[in-house]
Parts: structure tokens; sequence; C-alpha cells
């Protein structure tokens, strides 16, 4: 048969011709694969690697630094500001419902008015922001105007004082575990934030927790870190500083040992499930709970013990990239938590260690008030203490002469909730 009648003529090729056709072949295959790969897989600018291209590659966008989109060096900024010396953060983010049980302890009922009276008095305290370098808000609060018709963010922003916003929306049952919680709030996190950022908050609070006397289950830790970590992504993600918060419980008769043995498994997991979700530390804070034994122990921890744990734990478990450690006073009294807080700050440390306290800046405060106009400026005068006691304690510098006894006073509150 003539070759021409045959529109692909057959070759014949030599044996070592045929090895070299197929691995020709194989190579074509292994390229398009590649390419099918690379197109329909892969982020066309890769936001992982820094390779750097062989003089036969094409440059490729890529950073070994986790991209935070297009926020990275705000969010970078936004953490360090935070963590400045001398200054942690006001958490005034109680929800109306917990708000309201702060207003009966005085006698005033739970309306938004009072609300917005007591969170005036805060904000406008003289010189606040010399101490506190940001505060945590509730929703309300963040769209909310003082008694004088001032927006609450104006005037946080005035007093050099970063607006900060809950996100979270509160904890409810966990299915299948040992009577623990879980915390909701993923769903619309990131319109929400988005909407929050335009408001003019550039940071943001997620609180779950972790009770020692109920386990803690695998699957309560497990989730804790998940969401903790799909929250600090999405809030990155729309120009937000993540606070994150995985609350070890007070409640529980046990040792000092059994808190640091639980917060060591609590703290691996969060790390891996953020870095599994591409979460920037150097544009995160902490707000982890000290190392103390539960509040029905009766063997209590000195200050010093206090440091020791909780610092070896920091050590074992939180990236230097992270900026700040802003710890939570989780119902220790006023000068307690200041305590503590000044004897971590003996020895230096990678971090900011710093504080992010509610009650602890607020108790005495609240009581001097008394909701009555009057008392404001007597209010604004204790809350300036015990921001200036922390802020030294910050430093490293507290004291603790001159407290009152209504300072001292512990405000642990078992199951409590915000």
């Amino acid at each position: 048969m003539h070759a021409a009648t045959s529109s692909h003529p057959k070759r014949i090729l030599s044996p070592q011709g045929e090895q070299r056709a197929r691995g020709h072949n194989f190579l074509t295959l292994q390229m398009a694969s590649a390419t099918l790969l690379k197109s329909s897989f892969l982020p066309r600018k890769s936001e992982w690697f820094n390779a750097r291209p062989s003089s036969s590659s094409q440059p490729m966008a890529v950073s070994f630094t986790v991209r935070a989109g297009a926020y990275t060096d705000e969010l970078v900024k936004t953490a360090k500001t935070i963590a400045s010396p001398g200054r942690g953060i006001l958490a005034m983010d109680e929800s109306n419902a917990t708000c309201g049980k702060r207003l009966a302890s005085i006698g005033l009922e739970n309306t938004e008015a009072n609300r917005q009276a007591y969170r005036t008095l805060l904000i406008s305290a003289p010189g606040l922001g010399q101490y506190i370098s940001g505060a945590i808000l509730f929703e309300e609060t963040l769209y909310q105007s003082t008694t004088d018709g001032k927006k609450m963010v104006d005037v946080l922003v005035s007093q050099n004082i970063m607006p900060g916003i809950k996100v979270d929306k509160g904890l409810v049952p966990l299915t299948g575990s040992n009577d623990e919680s879980w915390c909701q709030g993923l769903d619309g996190l990131a319109s929400r934030c988005a909407a929050y950022y335009q408001q003019g908050a550039r940071f943001a609070k997620w609180r779950t927790v972790v009770s020692i006397p109920n386990g803690p289950s695998a699957l309560a830790v497990k989730e804790a870190a998940w969401g903790l970590a799909r929250y600090a992504a999405i809030a990155q993600d729309n120009g937000l500083v993540p606070i994150v918060e995985p609350e070890i419980l007070l409640d529980g008769d046990h040792g000092i040992e059994r808190t640091f043995e639980v917060a060591q498994k609590v703290w691996a997991e969060v790390f891996f499930y953020m870095a599994e979700n591409n979460v920037m530390y150097e544009g995160i804070l902490l707000k982890p709970s000290m190392v103390t034994p539960g509040a029905e122990c009766k063997e209590r921890a000195t200050p010093e013990q206090v440091a020791e744990y909780t610092l070896k734990l920091l050590h074992r478990r939180i990236p230097p990239a992270v900026p700040g450690i802003m710890f939570l006073s989780g119902g220790q009294s006023e000068v307690e938590a200041t305590l503590n807080l000044n004897a971590m700050n003996q020895s230096p440390s990678p971090w900011h260690v710093s504080f992010s306290y509610a009650r602890a800046l607020q108790n005495t405060c609240l009581k001097t008030w008394g909701g009555r106009p009057e008392n404001v400026k007597a209010a604004q005068d204790i809350l300036l203490i015990r921001a200036k006691a922390n802020s030294l304690a910050q430093l490293g510098k507290y004291t603790g002469e001159g407290e009152s006894a209504e300072a001292k006073e512990g405000m642990y509150v078992k199951n409590y909730s915000y």
C-alpha cells in the first residue's frame, strides 16, 4: 500500500527511537498535567512560598509569610500599636444582658440610656489613652454616640485608643460533649467584619471557653481551636486584627499543674489550626488565661508561681512572631490580676506581655459611679488609678502599695458568661 493513501502514515522506529518517543510522550503528559493542576486548583499568585525562580522559569509572586490579603501592613501596624509599652486593653464589650447585670448591681435599670451613660464615662476619662491602647466594644457601642452627641469611635480615636469589636455570638451547648460549649458566630462573619471596619473598628475579639471539670473533651478543644482559627483568618481578610481568646475557666478544685497541662493541649491545637488556616501571626493578639489553680482549690498560688507557670506555657507554645499577649483577668480581684501581670514582667520575653481586663478595670469604678452624674469624675479617677496600676505592671514596676480593700475583693463567678 502506498504511504500517501493514509492521512497518518505509520513511522517505523528503531527500539531506541521507540524508547525516546515514549519518554517524550510521558514528559508531554506530565507538563500538561502540571499545567492543568496549576490552572485549576492552585492560586494564580501563590501566597505561600518565596522561591527564587530559575533562569528558565517564569517569575512567581510568592512569599514565605502567610499573606493576610490587602491589609497585611496595616494589620501588623495595628497589632504593634496596641502592644505598645505601658499600655493594654480595656474590655468593655459586655453584651446588653451582661451589662444589665452590672447595672443591676448598683440599682440601675438595663436601658440603652444607662448603658450609654456608663460607657461614655469609661471612654471619656481624661488621659485614658496614656495607659489604654485599645478598647473592645459591643456592637451597640460601636454605632453609638456619647451622652453629649459625639461618636464613641471618634472619642476613642481622640484619646489615641484603637476601637475594637466583639464579633462572636456567644456560647451554646456542644452536642456530643461532656456538658461543654462551643462559640457560634462564623456565619456571616466576613460581611460583619467588613461593616465593622467601615465603622472604624481595627481589631476584633472572639471568646470561647474550655472547662477543666468537664474534661475537657478532645471534641471541645478541637471545636474551640477550629472556631478561633476560622475567625482569625476571616477577621484578617477584612482588615481587623483578631484577638484570639480560648479561656481556660477558673471553675474547679484542680491545682496549677492541671491548668498548665490543659492549657498546653489547648494552645497546641489553636496554633495548629491557625497555621492550617494561613493566619498571619504578626497580625494577631492573644488573650489567654493566666495559669492559676482552680477557684475552689485549697492551695493558692503566689504571683511568682503564676508567672513561672504562665511564662513556661508561653515559651513552649507561642511563636515569637506574635506581637502581644493580652491576659484576661478571669474573675481575679483587681489587685491580684495586677500583681500577677507585674510578676510576669520581671523577666524579659519576646512578646509584649500586657492586659485586656474588663471587671479588673471596671469593678470599683462602677461602684463609685453608682449611676449618679455627680460621681462621674470620681469614678473616672478610679478607672485611671486601675489603668495606671496595670500600665506599671506591664512595665514590671507595680508595687501594690496603697490599694483599697475593695480592689482586693475577688470577682470569680462560677460558669461566668458574657
